[in-house]
């Protein structure tokens, strides 16, 4: 990487965009369905003979399919090229990475932005209600369109954690091993809370006009970008704010008015007018509603334990980071009990950490040596 390049431009890289057929469809927990569904993925590395080096990407609610290859709209590396790639934990030299564009995204999946065979028009708010479970299922689909029987791991942060967790409820027999990291078993009403506040930024913009914006010619840009900056500072820790930010101003004196004075007001404006150029409003109101409902144990009685009793074969690792509040270690905690309940074999990491809840995104090489270390002794047993 001589030139300067980062491993974003060294890694090979496949694109895919599987369309189902007719009679495909995907059912949904509301009780509706998608018909036509389309699913848009990168994949990383080469498929082994007998199909067992097949590892599942996971992505959070603002990510997309292109984890570790530059994103054709921004040019920026993939968000997770520190993870993925020759020699990394994800090493693509022994490993088959599959990273798909969740349902309801705007990456290429079908989603709230995409066409409406039935109308010819944008589904826009006709698009129906979906959730993690739903994601999942729309994953299933695909790794059988590729002839995937069972993954040797499936990986994600944040929400991409929280499909970890539904994937071993719902399909424990085709892992072999899970890594969930900064996540929760279940939304918050703290979390809950922040998602309503930017859904209602959106929704309030006048330009976001019902929801049928792309029929108008239109974007709701400042509600969105209200949305993304709420969200933001969820991400990060007050420690992570006082050391990049301070109270340090943009200009020498203040401006007596409501320019950003500060820089942490203008880094705040910046993510949320960069935000606004690579993601879809619509698809921001369908995925943090469907976080909003995750409740792995619900469907078991409300008993964590009972969601994984089906996973006792599977190898678990759990993470989370000392400076999390959005989704706090003792959810995590929560996680490892309710497997070891059922039996499954549970390792736990607490990384201790400044960084808030975006450290699984950001340099952290203790978890990239935990994680490499997790996934060397799984592939080990695994025959890899």
């Amino acid at each position: 990487m001589s030139d300067g390049g980062t491993a974003a431009d060294f890694i090979e890289t496949h694109a895919g965009l599987t369309t189902f057929p007719a009679g495909a469809s995907l059912r949904l927990d509301s009780g509706g369905a998608i018909e036509g569904l389309q699913v848009a993925y990168n994949t990383y590395g080469t498929l082994n003979a007998d199909r067992s080096n097949a590892a599942l990407v996971c992505h959070a609610l603002s990510m997309d399919q292109h984890a570790a290859s530059r994103h054709p709209s921004t040019g920026k590396p993939g968000w997770w090229s520190q993870v993925i790639g020759p020699g990394a934990p994800l090493d693509t030299n022994r490993l088959y990475v599959i990273c798909q564009n969740v349902i309801a995204g705007c990456g290429g999946s079908t989603g709230p932005s995409s066409i409406d065979p039935a109308t010819g028009e944008p589904y826009g708010l006709s698009f129906p209600m979906i959730t993690v479970a739903d994601m999942v299922r729309a994953q299933a689909m695909l790794l059988d369109a590729l002839g995937i029987d069972q993954l040797f791991c499936v990986i994600g942060g944040s929400m991409g954690g929280m499909q970890v967790l539904q994937w071993a409820a719902d399909f424990p027999e085709r892992l072999f091993a899970a890594v969930c990291i900064a996540a929760a078993p279940r939304h918050s009403a703290q979390n809950i809370a922040f998602h309503e506040v930017g859904r209602q930024a959106i929704m309030a913009d006048p330009d976001w006009r019902g929801g049928e914006y792309a029929r108008c010619g239109v974007r709701p840009e400042k509600g969105l970008a209200v949305a993304r900056m709420a969200a933001h500072i969820t991400y990060l820790s007050e420690a992570a704010l006082q050391r990049k930010f301070g109270r340090e101003l943009q200009r020498d004196g203040l401006s007596w008015g409501f320019d950003a004075d500060f820089q942490v007001e203008s880094y705040l404006r910046h993510q949320g007018a960069a935000f606004v150029d690579r993601f879809d409003a619509n698809s921001y109101l369908y995925i943090t509603r469907a976080l909003d409902y995750f409740d792995v144990a619900a469907a078991h009685g409300g008993i964590l334990a009972e969601a994984f009793r089906r996973a006792r074969d599977v190898r678990f690792c759990v993470f989370s980071f000392t400076s999390d509040w959005l989704y706090p270690t003792g959810e995590s905690r929560q996680i490892v009990r309710a497997l070891n309940a059922a039996g499954a074999r549970a390792s736990f990491v607490e990384i201790e950490s400044d960084k808030g809840h975006d450290a699984f995104l950001l340099d952290e090489p203790v978890l990239h040596a935990a994680l490499a270390g997790f996934i060397s002794s799984a592939g080990q047993a695994r025959g890899l």
